[in-house]
């Protein structure tokens, strides 16, 4: 062999030996490169759905929750109304005191409902027909044909009528005291009613507790207006009134 083949014998085996160098430094790397690889995307992965899955779930317009929401804050609205009116007359201390609670109490929850409403980004005012709601929940108002989610006249039940609002408006003393008490107790009928069906059939655990504490403070409230009534001499309407 001259002294060339000797060269190039050399270098083909420094070619081959480096080629094997590479071979085998691919090798090395390639399982730890790929298990990083896999990692990240893992983690892409995981951060992706903790971001959807982290996303607040919103009622939509039509849902239980925000009918509740809009209209037991009109309900709520009518309440307060009377009960400043009759605060504002010469009626006995329990009744002004009643009045002052039930105004406070549901003025602070109509916040809360009209607040809930804009954070999903729903419209406050109602769009189709009041109660629709209701009659997803399989409840119904006492008093009132099985679906019937209204009066005739169109208000939800509960609601006093204009004649009556007048009424109350132009009374005083012991009147006015029974009139109140007799309105708020149909009032609140309603009221509990609506609450156990959201209180069953929301969607929201806010709206759902909410409802709750309608149905415990508003049947406590009846029992106390029974009471007051009794120790008048009158008695609260039907059910059907």
């Amino acid at each position: 062999m001259t002294e060339r083949d000797a060269l190039n014998h050399h270098v083909e085996a420094d070619e081959e030996v480096e080629q094997q160098r590479r071979a085998l430094s691919w090798n090395e790397a390639k399982k730890p490169f790929l298990l990083s690889v896999a990692a990240a995307t893992a983690l892409v992965l995981a951060v992706l759905a903790g971001y959807w899955l982290g996303q607040p779930k919103y009622p939509s317009d039509d849902s239980v929750d925000a009918g509740f929401a809009r209209d037991m804050s009109s309900h709520h609205a009518q309440a307060v109304n009377m009960s400043m009116v009759v605060r504002a007359k010469d009626v006995a201390n329990d009744v002004k005191t009643l009045a002052y609670d039930i105004a406070t109490t549901q003025e602070n929850q109509r916040g809360q409902m009209m607040g809930w409403l804009q954070q999903w980004d729903l419209p406050l005012a109602v769009s189709g027909e009041r109660m629709a709601w209701m009659k997803k929940t399989g409840h119904n108002h006492a008093g009132l044909p099985q679906g019937q989610m209204l009066l005739p006249d169109g208000r939800m039940p509960g609601m006093a009528s204009t004649a009556q609002l007048r009424q109350l408006e132009n009374s005083d003393g012991k009147a006015a005291e029974i009139l109140f008490l007799q309105l708020m107790i149909v009032h609140h009928r309603a009221g509990v009613d609506m609450a156990k069906a959201a209180q069953s059939s929301g969607d929201q655990p806010r709206v759902v507790r909410l409802a709750r504490s309608m149905v415990e403070g508003q049947s406590g409230e009846i029992n106390l207006m029974t009471d007051m009534l009794k120790k008048r001499g009158a008695t609260p309407w039907p059910a059907a009134s």
